[in-house]
């Protein structure tokens, strides 16, 4: 058993040094939200299974707040709504169930993060592919893997790790530390930490 528990550790730390080692990337990352929300754009998030519970998770941090009282950043999780989801996939098919979500509530202004932790999901790649299309700017959340759809969004930031589990969990310290980022941006009293 602690063979298991040292194996585990080993993964898990691997996983946070790849996180503080794209501390640039993921400034860049907060940046482009803060503008996108300044300007009055908003954020929109998709990832499928565990990705869709992040997607999820961080939108609400955002409309809500994470770690400070501010007010309310504009947020949608794309993969929230049950009937929209099933009624697309039935009708047409689940590889465009973001994308057709993103032509309608979409504008240049806005950000799209997309979180896979394969970063090849048909769903999130034709996603990412009509975003930019549209002309929003795209953060990417992945695996260890790059591909030429990962590679094209504006930040793309890589979780050094095979294991989904290890992956799923450095791309919340990663969503963590661009909420509280924002959180820092938008609050107006830096005493105003929720204890």
């Amino acid at each position: 058993m602690e063979n298991y528990f040292n194996n585990v550790k080993e993964t898990v730390i691997a996983a946070v040094d790849s996180v503080f080692a794209q501390q640039e990337l993921i400034s860049k990352a907060a940046q482009i939200i803060i503008s996108t929300l300044e300007s009055g754009g908003k954020v929109l998030w998709c990832g499928n299974g565990g990705s869709a519970a992040e997607a999820q998770h961080m939108s609400a941090e955002l409309m809500v707040r994470f770690l400070r009282h501010r007010g309310p950043l504009a947020s949608i999780a794309l993969s929230t709504d049950t009937s929209l989801l099933t009624a697309h996939s039935n009708d047409f098919e689940y590889e465009t169930v973001f994308s057709r979500q993103i032509v309608a509530l979409g504008k240049p202004r806005d950000v799209l993060v997309a979180i896979s932790t394969s970063g090849k999901s048909p769903n999130i790649v034709t996603a990412i592919k009509q975003a930019k299309d549209i002309g929003l700017k795209v953060i990417g959340l992945f695996g260890s893997k790059v591909n030429e759809y990962t590679a094209s969004c504006d930040v793309s930031i890589h979780i050094d790790s095979l294991i989904t589990a290890r992956v799923q969990e450095g791309h919340t310290m990663v969503d963590h530390i661009i909420c509280d980022l924002i959180d820092m941006h938008f609050s107006s009293n830096e005493s105003g930490v929720v204890k």
